[in-house]
């Protein structure tokens, strides 16, 4: 029985609050990270004040203070990661993706099936070879529209393309940064690290397994929660708040600014756009000076429409519909779209007002749909989250604008010009050349990620004011935050501690029983927190386990790497389930209602399939 001393406690008390600070996300996960690397960094020199009082020795997480509890930032995982979104934002601004995407609308016509089987066709191998939840951000507007094109629910697709990226990012080492944090975990502990294609046959097997559940059973069990579109303010059931008011000669509102007169106001509404002479005006609306018979496009609820009539001298435009096409009336181009704010954007935690999105974009927000619910009413000041879906009208320039901004996803396909499509073969081949570098051995795979990052720039796939734009830095620093913890379990005793727990479990199954535990532990653990602290928490254990059970070591890491890059059951439970969260209109009961038979299902399988080709 592993003794639980101090460093134990401390270690346990640290786990516990940065679980409930994962789970409930009061600050970002990478801010909870970082917070987790300063509580066992101060614990260690503040127990050598307690030396003699309260404690009988100092506790030591780190051997090498503070260089160990530092070593998150110099972590060859965390360096490959962040060269990993490089490569993959290279590969993206070329449009190669794009370009795939196209020629797939035919083929797809009307068909669910088609257009499922596409779907996952896609994002799963091209998830092997760029970070996936890139490509699901990629792929979003062309499901999207595959779906309004074919006449499909867009609920019907989106759940399956997160799905099917988390399986796909398991064909290769470098499709998550789960597995890259995994194999270099695996390599300090056991002196193992994972091969650029140490499990793509397990992972081509899982893939398989999970496209034809998604085919299947998933087909029946996902939800239609939005009707397949026709029309933005229907999906958005938009009819009670929009209309459009007319200026009377007698208005007050006569010779004002719009931003004094109507945006500035302690009204709930919304100025969308201005008719003036049968001309249609968009943001920025707030300099003109409003005349007689101006015609407004507004959104406002009943009860404060009837007030302003009343207050600011307005009358309705009789027999008027304001629909997507009214909105759109304005320009040859897209006026009405879907955003979704996207991990690591500014305006998480921030609202409307604070982040001063109309001013900073010229576009205005008429809708706020999170998960299931739409909010039409008093947004203005809601903070915002990771995956919230926003209505907005603007200009076409202003939306382009959107679609590069990292900030955000644009829902719906936007035609671009900026893609450098003749760098296509250059930015492929700059991939393609860091997968076989790091797959024949001949350098170690980070090496051979900063040197592809650094080929992007050399080559203008990339430009250097875009390199930092490129990295997920919540990522980064999530891994750097973690990676410490992973260090202070070992030697803390935490890690054996735990795995004693386990250990008895092997009284009464066997092996592959063990073997299962450990992932269905790790992917509900998963199902809560950051796919990356459960990987920093759970290989520590499952080494320990393994070898007091002399037991195949590895088998147990890939194990939790496998159910920790595969999270089906929550919404927060992986980033693209957070990404589709918003734009299909889902429920949090719909992840357990399809995940969850998937999640047992790929137990079964990865277990399995770990017994047949490592051993246990």
């Amino acid at each position: 029985m592993v003794s639980i001393s101090p460093g134990v406690l401390v270690v346990f008390a640290v786990i516990v609050a940065a679980l409930a600070l994962f789970v409930t996300e009061p600050v970002p996960v990478d801010i909870t990270a970082i917070g987790v690397m300063m509580a066992l960094m101060l614990a260690q020199p503040f127990s050598q004040l307690l030396v003699g009082s309260v404690l009988a020795e100092p506790i030591v997480f780190f051997e090498d203070y503070p260089a160990d509890a530092l070593s998150g930032f110099s972590s060859t995982a965390t360096l490959t990661v962040l060269a990993m979104f490089v490569l993959s934002d290279g590969v993206q601004r070329t449009g190669v993706i794009q370009l795939i995407s196209a020629k797939i609308s035919p083929f797809t016509e009307d068909s669910l099936l088609r257009q499922l089987g596409a779907t996952i066709g896609i994002v799963g191998p091209i998830s092997g070879f760029i970070n996936n939840t890139a490509a699901v951000a990629i792929l979003m507007p062309m499901v999207t529209d595959l779906a309004e094109r074919g006449g499909t629910s867009p609920s019907k697709l989106l759940l399956p393309l997160s799905y099917a990226s988390m399986f796909g990012g398991m064909l290769t080492l470098i499709g998550t940064s789960t597995n890259i944090l995994a194999s270099e975990l695996s390599g300090r502990l056991i002196g193992r690290t994972f091969s650029m294609f140490e499990f793509t046959a397990l992972g081509a097997l899982v893939s398989v397994v999970g496209a034809a559940y998604l085919l299947t059973v998933g087909q029946w069990l996902t939800p239609e929660r939005i009707e397949p579109r026709a029309d933005l303010t229907e999906e958005f059931e938009m009819a009670e708040y929009l209309t459009e008011v007319v200026v009377r000669e007698d208005s007050p509102l006569v010779g004002q600014q719009v931003q004094r007169a109507l945006v500035e106001t302690d009204f709930d509404v919304d100025l969308i756009q201005l008719i003036r002479e049968g001309e249609v005006f968009l943001e920025p609306l707030g300099p003109k000076e409003i005349q007689a018979g101006d015609v407004f496009a507004l959104r406002t609820d009943r009860d404060t429409l009837i007030e302003l009539l009343d207050v600011e001298g307005l009358d309705l435009v009789p027999n008027v519909t304001v629909d997507e096409e009214e909105l759109e009336a304005a320009e040859s181009g897209q006026n009405l779209v879907e955003i979704v704010v996207a991990p690591g954007s500014f305006l998480v935690g921030e609202s409307l007002v604070s982040a001063g999105f109309r001013q900073q974009y010229d576009a205005t927000v008429l809708a706020l749909r999170r998960g299931g619910e739409i909010i039409r009413r008093r947004m203005d000041n809601i903070p915002l989250r990771v995956g919230d879906t926003l209505l907005v009208q603007a200009t076409t320039n202003s939306i382009e604008r959107l679609d590069v901004n990292r900030n955000f996803i644009v829902a719906q396909e936007i035609e671009r010009s900026d893609y450098r499509e003749e760098k296509i073969p250059v930015a492929v081949g700059i991939v393609a050349a860091v997968v076989a570098v790091a797959a024949l051995d001949i350098l170690p795979i980070v090496v051979s990620a900063l040197a592809g990052a650094l080929a992007m720039i050399a080559t203008r796939c990339l430009r250097p004011t875009e390199l930092y734009d490129a990295v997920q830095w919540d990522i980064v620093f999530l891994l750097a935050g973690v990676i410490p913890l992973g260090i202070a379990m070992e030697t803390s005793g935490a890690a054996a501690l735990l795995a004693e727990f386990v250990v008895r479990t092997g009284d009464v199954l066997p092996m592959i029983g063990v073997l299962a535990v450990f992932y269905l532990v790790t992917a509900l653990l998963t199902n809560l927190i950051s796919n990356n602290a459960s990987v920093v928490l759970m290989i520590p254990v499952a080494v320990e386990a393994a070898q007091t059970l002399e037991s195949n070591a590895f088998s147990f890491i890939l194990a939790v790497t496998f159910a920790a890059s595969t999270a089906f059951m929550t919404p927060v439970g992986y980033q693209t389930n957070l990404f589709v969260y918003g734009p299909g209109g889902y429920r949090f009961t719909d992840y357990l209602r399809v995940g969850g038979p998937l999640q047992l299902l790929f137990a079964a399988v990865t277990t399995v399939g770990i017994a047949a080709f490592w051993g246990l």
